[in-house]
């Protein structure tokens, strides 16, 4: 286990105009905070009611950015997390002192998100630091609303809702919520969203204290799970970090709280008074049983009061003299929780199904090293220890001095030995491939051969004969490259020319390669820019199957017409408005028609989709009629009596109809359902190749607008067969657009506008999607 540690506890003032300067004072070392009351004078003049108090804490954050908070109070959290410490954040205070927007914040606003989704964004920034492990990320999202548990990513819908209610359930790994929904997210615009969902689905109240006050206790975890991708241990580590967002203390006198919100708060306080409760327990070492079970929030958070958890709260209070008394109950809270010690260790977990397979590795392996070792008697010194770093490095020095030639032989020691030698022989020739292939990526170009369009701009060029081979490559192996000296002329060969092996052994030489690469061929795999739909369209199946055929079996017709037959060159460029509508219909008018007939077919799955949609609503509804019928009917039996023959209940043919409706209404409910979910997997495919084909087509244009355009006329001539200008090897600087819709200007308008720069693209397409989902939610209301 870990060494022990006190809870770090921090408080937050809410700015406001009226501070009360004579009643609220900073210490020099901004960790402590002093309050003084002034005396009642008609109690008397014996007066010994306390009117000072003072509080020692670890930083207190006064007209702090949402920046500062983050910094102070979790990022070390968070990062300690990603090496397998769990970690718990919990804002704490009174009603209105800014405890969700310290938690969350401003959703609208990138600059003021909150401790939540910037915890989200380090966990995926440092993910993205640590390439040697493969670490994945799940969230959960729990609300607890008058002692209930509830999901509140339930709504989405591959969750649903849940036929039994959600428990707390103890083991040895801890305290789990059974029942709770945990989302795997690769990526933080997922997490984004997820939180944003679950934020949409809270449950708030007005009152006179607070517009938008949280009526329930929220707690946000994320998972993290990190396995070595170098190692072939069997050991991974595990951590979570737990964002408790409570609601607030609220005396009802001030908050004039009444009806539900009344009851609301009775629960809310109930459940504060229990969690304090559990923090004196945890601060006296006396104490052998804490009270974690008196209330659903403390039973929860059973593992982050007091265990194995970094454990920091952040007080939220307000610095008013009106409010003085609640300011006075939360500091006293955040004192009694430093008190509270944590013992944080790593959490470490082993894979059963790997280490069985290491343990079955290295039994096989001493088996073989007593072999040798039997046979070698002559031998006395061997070890049979698994290599540490040391040794496995100076064998990785052998082996190059070896291929150097350096070294006349490697002595061999025991079969591990051996292995790492050709382990390590095994690395060296990847790491030497890898740098013969970024010197040759530094030299030349190198060509999809699958590609037409630019073979047949190659051929233009004159890097490639009409048999296909590559010039300096005779024998058409090798990579898929080649350059001709500017002095080589049509019908005499030049005694400078080289092959593409001597080309390849000299860049070789060059980079300072010691050892020959192997010699396959590099590949660069293109994306279909051709829709496929699935087997389940046979209207359109065969369609752009041909078309792909079409695309693949002949040249694009974009090459551009032989010199001779060229147009003369206008004095000014024309409008790439205009050019583009030109280059459409000539050079990329085959690209041009895939990519209308990909958006054709993917317009034509979005309608199916919507059709679909509208016939699930109908049939819900038909649901919803059918059940109430039958409600109807059971309650009249009911009343009439009931009738039993052998232990079966008797019904009316009316009811019995109606529960064969209903099961054939849910049959189709499924059926329509399903359907539904595989034309929104065929919809985001469709759009995928949509966007590349509209690339490809905007790629092609770009080309064929330099080359026909902006290269002087002096410079032509590099152009024709024999030079070493290829297409596309002139850079622009701007693309045309192609009837893009509303969301694609969006999106890359945001890109180029946001203030925050790219790193807040993620939050504002998460905020976005869950703004259209709740627009779409509400219309199909309206719609019912």
């Amino acid at each position: 286990m870990g060494t022990r540690k006190k809870v770090h506890a921090f408080v937050r003032i809410k700015p406001t105009d009226d501070f009360a300067h004579d009643m609220i004072k900073y210490g020099d070392d901004n960790k402590s905070i002093d309050i003084h009351l002034k005396k009642d004078l008609q109690r008397g003049v014996v007066n010994n009611k306390q009117t000072d108090w003072s509080f020692k804490l670890d930083g207190v954050l006064h007209n702090a950015s949402q920046d500062l908070v983050y910094e102070t109070v979790a990022k070390d959290v968070v990062a300690q997390a990603l090496d397998g410490y769990n970690g718990t954040i919990m804002c704490y205070g009174q009603t209105g002192a800014g405890k969700t927007y310290t938690m969350t914040g401003a959703t609208e606003n990138y600059k003021h998100r909150g401790i939540l989704p910037r915890a989200l964004q380090q966990v995926f920034r440092m993910i993205e630091e640590r390439p040697t492990h493969a670490i994945t990320v799940r969230v959960s999202y729990l609300e607890i609303y008058n002692e209930s548990l509830f999901d509140l990513l339930s709504t989405l819908p591959y969750v649903g809702p849940s036929v039994t209610p959600m428990t707390i359930v103890e083991n040895p790994q801890g305290v789990f919520i059974k029942g709770l929904s945990v989302h795997l997210t690769s990526q933080e615009e997922d997490a984004f969203s997820l939180l944003f969902e679950g934020e949409t689905n809270r449950i708030i109240a007005s009152h006179t204290m607070n517009k938008n006050s949280s009526r329930s206790h929220c707690i946000f975890t994320i998972y993290v799970e990190a396995h070595s991708r170098t190692l072939s241990d069997e050991k991974y580590i595990t951590s979570k970090i737990n964002l408790v967002d409570l609601a607030g203390s609220e005396r009802l006198g001030k908050s004039g709280s009444e009806g539900r919100v009344l009851k609301e708060a009775t629960y809310i306080n109930k459940s504060l008074s229990f969690l304090e409760q559990a923090i004196i327990a945890l601060g006296d070492q006396k104490r052998d049983h804490i009270p974690f079970r008196q209330c659903k929030l403390t039973h929860a958070l059973k593992d982050s009061l007091g265990g194995n958890c970094n454990m920091v709260l952040l007080t939220n209070i307000y610095g008013e003299a009106a409010q003085l008394e609640e300011t006075l109950s939360s500091l006293r809270f955040a004192s009694r929780m430093k008190l509270v010690t944590t013992e944080p260790a790593i959490n470490e977990k082993y894979d059963a199904e790997r280490m069985v397979k290491n343990l079955e590795k290295e039994l096989a392996l001493l088996k073989q090293e007593l072999a040798i070792h039997d046979s070698l008697a002559n031998r006395t010194l061997v070890s049979y220890d698994p290599m540490d770093e040391i040794q496995i490095a100076e064998i990785n020095s052998q082996v190059r001095r070896y291929l150097e030639g350096t070294l006349d032989e490697i002595d061999i020691i025991n079969l591990r030995q051996i292995q790492e030698v050709f382990n390590q022989f095994r690395v060296v020739l990847s790491q030497q491939e890898q740098e013969v292939e970024s010197a040759l990526r530094r030299k030349y170009t190198l060509i999809d051969k699958n590609d037409f369009a630019a073979i047949s701009a190659v051929q233009k060029a004159g890097l490639m004969d009409v048999d296909g081979h590559l010039v300096g490559e005779p024998d058409g192996q090798g990579f898929g490259l080649g350059v001709t000296s500017f002095s080589t002329k049509p019908g005499k060969k030049s005694k400078s020319k080289k092959t593409f092996k001597e080309q390849l052994s000299s860049s070789a030489r060059k980079e300072g390669a010691s050892s020959p690469v192997s010699g396959k061929d590099f590949e660069v795999s293109t994306s279909k820019t051709q829709l496929t739909p699935s087997s389940k369209e046979g209207d359109v199946k065969d369609l752009p199957l041909r078309d792909l055929e079409t695309s693949s079996a002949e040249p694009l017709p974009s090459d551009s017409p032989k010199e001779e037959s060229r147009p003369p060159r206008p004095s000014t460029p024309p409008p790439k408005p205009v050019a583009f509508e030109d280059f459409k219909n000539e050079r990329g008018s085959e690209i041009n028609r895939i990519f209308k007939e990909n958006k054709s077919i993917l317009n034509e799955r979005r309608k199916r989709a919507s059709e679909t949609t509208q016939r699930i609503n109908a049939i819900k509804r038909e649901m919803d009629m059918t059940k109430e019928a039958l409600n109807f009917q059971k309650s009249l039996r009911e009343k009439q009596g009931e009738y039993e023959n052998k232990g079966l209940m008797i019904i009316d043919e009316e009811e019995f109809l109606l529960i064969l409706k209903l099961k054939d209404l849910k049959k189709q409910y499924r059926a329509e359902y399903q359907d539904l979910r595989d034309l929104k997997a065929e919809i985001q495919y469709c759009q995928h190749l949509v966007d590349q084909c509209r690339h490809r087509l905007l790629t092609e244009f770009d080309i064929w607008y330099n080359e026909s355009f902006f290269i002087p006329e002096d410079m032509q001539v590099s152009l024709k067969p024999g030079s070493s200008i290829r297409p596309g090897m002139v850079p622009v600087s701007r693309l045309v657009s192609l009837g893009e819709d509303d969301q694609d200007k969006f999106s890359q308008l945001q890109q180029m506008m946001l203030p925050e720069g790219p790193d807040s693209i993620s939050f504002y397409n998460a905020k976005v999607k869950t703004e259209q989902k709740q627009v779409g939610l509400e219309q199909r209301g309206s719609l019912c």
